[in-house]
């Protein structure tokens, strides 16, 4: 990666960690109604893969998707404003935190179905392929997703027609409360990809470099034609499944070790490291984009809710 692609993946994730921080924050002052799938922790995932693809490009995602939102270009403000319900948001206040999408950008939408957004972006990879084009499909979820037959189904297709999509699971240890260990007979889930014929490869999640090198190899496969490929990243979230979990499945100790591998971190000492930045230039970048969550938070705060006029707009029936 050059210099100008990390500070980019490097603002990202810093976008992604002050508006999840921001959200719980709104979330405790009850001006954010409903619960929240936060993201932190995992920044790395959609900021590293997301960097790489194009407008013309497809996502599809999780529960957990606002990172992968702002990771494919969503502004934060239309982003906040639309997890609280406001008419101003991507979707007009009807898909709240757990169905954000904005076409304009290739993001098909988060979906609260576990693994219920990976079909979606089979169908988009069909699209580009259909349409001759070299645009490629991701489809980002979880460890606990890997256990569901539509996302066999759709591996197993995706393989079969050679689509250009890329699986990227972010295995966060667990599925709401039950661990990989008790949920996933193997320990590497990319593994599974020998079953349908596909490169598939473990990388650790909270490692920018480490996924940009994985990322990399897919998007080159897809592009050129060779077909679908299976990217599994260890990563782990800070926060409970949702912002209610009583969190009684694992421990503080456990939670505390995982902070330590913080990946703004890890990637903040490495660019310092190897004199790509200085920790003057990341702190600036930093307080600009704090500068950029209270504008969010403004703009969310002052939208109008959604007129109940409206409330058949968009809706299609038969």
């Amino acid at each position: 990666m050059d210099q100008e692609k990390m500070l980019w993946i490097y603002r990202k994730m810093q976008e992604i960690r002050k508006f999840e921080e921001r959200a719980l924050l709104l979330f405790e002052r009850n001006e954010l109604r409903g619960s929240v799938h936060l993201y932190i922790g995992q920044e790395a995932v959609a900021a590293t893969v997301c960097s790489h693809l194009r407008d013309t490009d497809y996502i599809s995602s999780t529960h957990r998707g606002h990172g992968h939102c702002i990771a494919k270009g969503a502004e934060l403000g239309p982003a906040l404003a639309e997890m609280m319900g406001k008419a101003t948001g991507y979707c007009l206040g009807r898909g709240g935190s757990m169905h954000i999408a904005d076409v304009t950008k290739g993001n098909l939408g988060a979906n609260a179905i576990v693994g219920g957004g990976v079909p979606i972006a089979l169908g988009g990879a069909l699209a580009n392929q259909m349409r001759g084009t070299d645009d490629i499909a991701v489809a980002f979820f979880g460890d606990g997703a890997t256990n569901e037959g539509i996302v066999h189904e759709s591996m197993n297709l995706a393989s079969v027609w050679n689509l250009p999509l890329i699986f990227v699971c972010e295995n966060n240890l667990y599925g709401i409360s039950t661990h990989t260990s008790q949920s996933t007979a193997v320990e590497d889930i990319s593994v599974r990809a020998v079953a349908y014929d596909m490169p598939g490869e473990t990388v650790d999640g909270n490692d920018v470099l480490s996924i940009d090198k994985a990322i990399v190899k897919a998007i080159e496969r897809a592009r050129s034609g060779g077909g679908p490929s299976l990217i599994e990243c260890k990563t782990y979230r800070w926060q409970g499944h949702w912002t209610g979990d009583p969190q009684v499945y694992r421990t503080r100790e456990e939670v505390k070790s995982w902070m330590e591998k913080c990946p703004i971190k890890r990637f903040e000492e490495y660019m310092v490291s190897k004199k790509i930045a200085t920790e003057d230039e990341l702190k600036k970048i930093e307080e600009e984009v704090i500068v950029q969550m209270d504008a969010a938070e403004k703009f969310a705060l002052e939208s109008p809710e959604p007129d109940p006029a409206t409330v058949m707009d968009n809706v299609f029936c038969y």
